[in-house]
């Protein structure tokens, strides 16, 4: 059942202007409940536009948006409701924590939705066990944590609010690889207990290789392509065609074949890889 339904959308900024900009176009899309998509295509390509269109925040040039099969402009109270059931995380949202505390910056979200002090301090606390924030750090102020505590706080403040399905632009960008790995095993374990669809978008064709049930790739303010990591991945003179890398698994075997050792098509995962040359040497496969 698909969640999410986007038909011909269009958004042209400063329309009728010598400023005017088509950034999306005719762009159909459907995302089912649960799934994990992810979100690939260089800077400019209409990727963050296209998300800011799902939660309402921004308004189509044309085309329709639907949630659970209502259009998500039926009226002013039901576009209300969807910024609540349809979470943004933008990029480098550490640099919107504003509140005094830890605690009152995650609780921002469920404050505005008219919940009571006990049911925001349920969610805030459950919130913060998800991305792992510790409840010592509830009282300190968000100036004080380091990178990657401030984004998991973020994140954590949207997942307060129970979203729907959670959105998050370049969730890892900046941080160190441990910084990396942890944002992406919270983010994959919300979306385990949670059941809510995620969409992920990720400049790192690595990170969406590993997590992804399915990709689409924007180029041009348009779809590319989409399809599972291994149907995306099995087309990777045309990924770089529009200015995109591939994982480097997939860089290593293309590499290899070059020089007459064929492992295979889509291979987009380290585990893959290592499952591939071993059984192109003939060992057993762990």
């Amino acid at each position: 059942m698909s969640i999410i339904k986007v038909e011909n959308l269009s958004h042209v900024y400063s329309e009728g202007t010598p400023f005017e900009k088509t950034a999306i176009h005719d762009i159909n899309l459907t995302i089912p409940e649960g799934e994990m998509v992810g979100i690939i295509g260089h800077t400019g390509s209409g990727k963050s536009t296209f998300i800011q269109h799902l939660n309402g925040l921004l308004k189509p040039t044309s085309g329709t948006i639907t949630l659970d099969g209502r259009d998500i402009y039926e009226s002013k109270q039901f576009t209300h409701d969807v910024r609540f059931r349809v979470g943004l995380v933008f990029q480098y949202p550490e640099y919107q924590l504003f509140e005094e505390t830890v605690y009152k910056d995650i609780a921002f979200g469920p404050s505005n939705m008219k919940l009571s002090e006990e049911e925001i301090d349920e969610r805030v606390r459950e919130a913060a066990a998800f991305v792992r924030v510790d409840e010592e750090l509830f009282e300190k102020s968000p100036l004080e944590l380091s990178g990657g505590q401030k984004r998991r706080v973020a994140i954590a403040g949207v997942i307060a609010m129970r979203p729907s399905v959670l959105i998050l632009d370049e969730p890892t960008a900046g941080l160190d690889p441990g910084g990396c790995q942890q944002i992406l095993q919270n983010i994959c374990e919300y979306r385990e207990k949670s059941g809510s669809t995620v969409i992920l978008v990720s400049h790192s064709m690595d990170d969406v290789a590993r997590i992804a049930d399915r990709l689409v790739v924007f180029s041009q303010g348009s779809i590319l392509m989409e399809g599972t990591p291994e149907d995306v991945f099995s087309h990777p003179d045309e990924l770089t065609e529009v200015g995109l890398s591939v994982p480097e698994p997939t860089s290593i075997a293309m590499a290899l074949k070059e020089q007459g050792v064929d492992l295979g098509s889509a291979i987009y995962t380290t585990d893959q890889l290592v499952s591939a040359i071993t059984r192109w040497k003939g060992g057993p496969v762990c």
